[in-house]
């Protein structure tokens, strides 16, 4: 298996497991009163944007030529991190 291929799965397993854990959360955020309910799904709706965002940028990434590697890495890298960020505090206010 490749570098490429290796950051490719990965990155995969990291959303696939941010992905389940953010389901969790929705479950739990299902539970809260209702007059926090709507905060917690305008912060879900948000969280899942950034999801598809990073699916959107694997997909790119694992189209992409051995030329644009690099710097689809560090885009990839970023979208990652900012979706992690805002899942943590998300998570964090609850």
């Amino acid at each position: 298996m490749t570098t490429r291929d290796m950051y490719i799965t990965k990155m995969k397993l990291q959303l696939d497991e941010l992905n389940l854990q953010m389901a969790k959360l929705e479950a739990r955020a299902q539970e809260a009163r209702e007059d926090v309910r709507d905060t917690y799904k305008a912060e879900m709706a948000k969280l899942h944007q950034q999801s598809e965002l990073a699916k959107a940028k694997l997909a790119e990434m694992q189209a992409s030529t051995e030329s644009a590697w690099d710097s689809m890495v560090a885009e990839m890298d970023k979208v990652r991190d900012a979706f992690v960020h805002s899942f943590r505090y998300f998570k964090s206010q609850i």
